[in-house]
């Protein structure tokens, strides 16, 4: 029951966020505390820009903010070639 009321809360913060509307004081405080939590749970920037309707650079800014320290890029990597 707490996990379904805390992701209702959740769902609420997200809808009263208009995109393109400025979020401030404690409802910026309470998305970035969400947006820090679920980061680190696994989800992309992509993927929480998605959730909320804000923008890839928005979510990057709010997650920089709240101290997170960033994942790398995925995928193959452009390593040193092995010597034949």
């Amino acid at each position: 029951m707490r996990v379904r009321r805390h992701f209702l809360e959740e769902a609420r913060v997200a809808e009263t966020l208009k995109k393109g509307s400025r979020v401030t004081g404690a409802a910026r405080e309470k998305l970035a505390a969400d947006l820090k939590r679920k980061y680190d749970s696994g989800a992309s920037i992509r993927a929480l820009a998605e959730e909320t309707g804000r923008s890839y650079g928005f979510i990057h800014r709010m997650l920089s903010e709240s101290g997170v320290a960033l994942r790398g890029r995925g995928g193959a990597t452009r390593g040193k070639k092995a010597a034949a």
